[in-house]
């Protein structure tokens, strides 16, 4: 085993991971690893050690169950599980990585963390678990195109809307293709509010409890347009930005907050509760994800979730914000022997039938090909997107520099602009968004 020392963790799986993923390389050993890793086990010969360290703190029921089904199916192998505290994996993964028995299944959350973690992560390439896959579009590669995170699961966000709501306001949610026509339903439900007895958009609130909504999620569509105007999805962060699109995020952020429950001044103080307001039929759009739709199960009876329309040319042809956070990586400095259980482990939780059953249930879509389909709506919608030949806004929003930092730069600048909105408070939000870009990018890379 390779000497393991300690590691600052940057990006995806810490305060980057809070909203986003990608990944790194392996090492002289890969490929042997790969290859031994490449083939299916008899329950009569499966042996070796799995630790997994789980990122996702909901998951971690579950995910103790499926280690105690797969050691009963496979006594002869050991399945620890251990779950990070929310808001602490990167220094869990780090602390977990100076011991001598390290973790051999972990999580790789982003661009940045692929270079932090590259000694760590083993060549995925033509492994077992690498052929159950659907799509590519959630793993993660190095520089050199090797495949060294692998996506397990899938969210998605936008616009989530009540349809029962529009149609009592005498709208159709399929009318909606555009910025124009969302806002036709938008503002004409919010001007009769008080005769239907619900408002347009609930608040998304400016504290912590929630800016990460348009300081993180709503960013993306600055930072996706970007990619798409320039031919060339992002591979690591670029070192400035244009801002061209910070017009359209204008847009559809004063729809939002000027057709809300709440007055928009009232926003950077927190103590609404969106979700619940959502929930409670108080309005009839609310910003969100698939990651939301427990919230709202067995309450909104027929809601659905449609693009970020903020009237970019050609958005009728737009899909949601697709991306994960969730990606996994198998520790290349494990024994092969461990490597290889992982391997099987892995492979085992998205194809057999009662295990994938049980991801599915705790998170959504599996990118494989055995795993049954779920019943999260909004992830669904995704799909039909997908279907129709609408493009996917991936998550740019992964390679914002200094994370932690940039968004605080953003939410200050936003409470400014919601308290008093004037050109020059919005132009303080654009040189967060830009400058504060540039020199967080700096901080970070020199």
């Amino acid at each position: 085993m390779k000497s393991i020392t300690r590691r600052s963790f940057v990006g995806g799986a810490g305060a980057g991971l809070a909203a986003l993923g990608l990944a790194a390389c392996g090492n002289s050993s890969s490929s042997d690893s790969s290859s031994s890793s490449s083939s299916s086990s008899n329950s009569d010969d499966r042996s070796g050690n799995v630790y997994w360290l789980n990122f996702k703190p909901e998951l971690d029921t579950a995910a103790q169950k499926l280690a105690s089904d797969y050691m009963e199916k496979y006594p002869n192998v050991k399945v620890k599980v251990q779950t990070a505290a929310s808001g602490t994996y990167e220094q869990t993964l780090t602390s977990e990585m100076d011991k001598s028995e390290a973790p051999t299944l972990f999580v790789i959350g982003n661009q940045a963390a692929v270079k932090e973690w590259a000694d760590y992560a083993m060549d995925l390439s033509d492994t077992p678990i690498a052929n159950e896959l659907t799509t590519n579009d959630y793993n993660l590669y190095d520089e050199s195109g090797k495949l060294v995170s692998i996506g397990y699961c899938y969210e998605c966000y936008g616009i989530v809307v009540n349809k029962d709501l529009v149609e009592k306001a005498g709208h159709s949610v399929d009318d909606i293709k555009d910025f124009d026509s969302l806002k036709t339903v938008v503002e004409d439900i919010h001007k009769n509010a008080s005769k239907l007895g619900f408002d347009a958009f609930v608040a998304t609130d400016l504290d912590s409890s929630a800016s990460w909504l348009v300081t993180g999620h709503l960013a993306n569509l600055e930072y996706f347009y970007e990619e798409k105007k320039a031919g060339t999805k992002w591979t690591s962060a670029p070192a400035t930005i244009t801002g061209d699109y910070l017009p359209n995020y204008k847009k559809l952020f004063d729809l939002a907050i000027n057709n809300s429950l709440v007055e928009p001044n009232t926003l950077a103080t927190g103590g609404h509760d969106p979700s619940t307001e959502f929930a409670e039929g108080k309005a009839a759009f609310i910003f969100t994800g698939s990651f939301g739709y427990k919230d709202f199960k067995g309450k909104v009876a027929n809601s659905c979730c449609i693009p970020y329309y903020c009237g970019v040319d050609g958005e009728e042809n737009a899909g949601l914000n697709c991306g994960t956070e969730n990606c996994w990586a198998i520790n290349d400095n494990a024994s092969d022997e461990d490597k290889k259980a992982t391997m099987d482990f892995m492979v085992w939780l998205v194809s057999d039938p009662d295990a994938s059953k049980t991801m599915v249930e705790n998170l959504g879509i599996l990118p494989y090909k055995n795993s049954p389909e779920g019943d999260n709506p909004y992830l669904n919608n995704a799909k039909e997107y997908q279907d129709k030949g609408c493009y996917t806004m991936d998550w740019a929003t992964n390679f914002q520099p200094n994370v932690d930092a940039y968004r605080a730069a953003l939410v200050s600048a936003l409470n400014s602009y919601t308290a008093d909105p004037s050109d020059s408070t919005w132009a303080d939000v654009k040189t967060a968004f830009v400058d504060g870009w540039a020199s967080n990018y700096k901080k970070v890379n020199g």
